[in-house]
């Protein structure tokens, strides 16, 4: 590899605003705004408005929708469109 072309590969706090979850791990990110971790060290904090502790898809309270009966309701009110009386 070539030295001095990669980003920094450091640890960092995410901090997930929707749910208030905060986790650590590493990325290439930065941020100027830290927080002082449970193990008494000090990382750099990116706040996100959405993770997979929040995200619908992901916590299992998907909202499905009920196309069947909107293609009912849909027919039902144009049952007689375009027929001649």
């Amino acid at each position: 590899m070539k030295s001095d072309i990669h980003p920094k590969y450091a640890p960092i706090v995410f901090n997930d605003l929707a749910s208030g979850t905060k986790f650590l791990t590493r990325s290439t990110a930065t941020s100027d705004k830290t927080i002082e971790w449970e193990d008494g060290n000090t990382y750099p904090v990116i706040d996100v408005e959405i993770s997979s502790e929040s995200h619908p898809f992901y916590t299992g309270k998907q909202r499905i929708m009920d196309s069947a009966g909107r293609v009912e309701r849909f027919n039902a009110r144009f049952k007689n469109f375009g027929k001649k009386a």
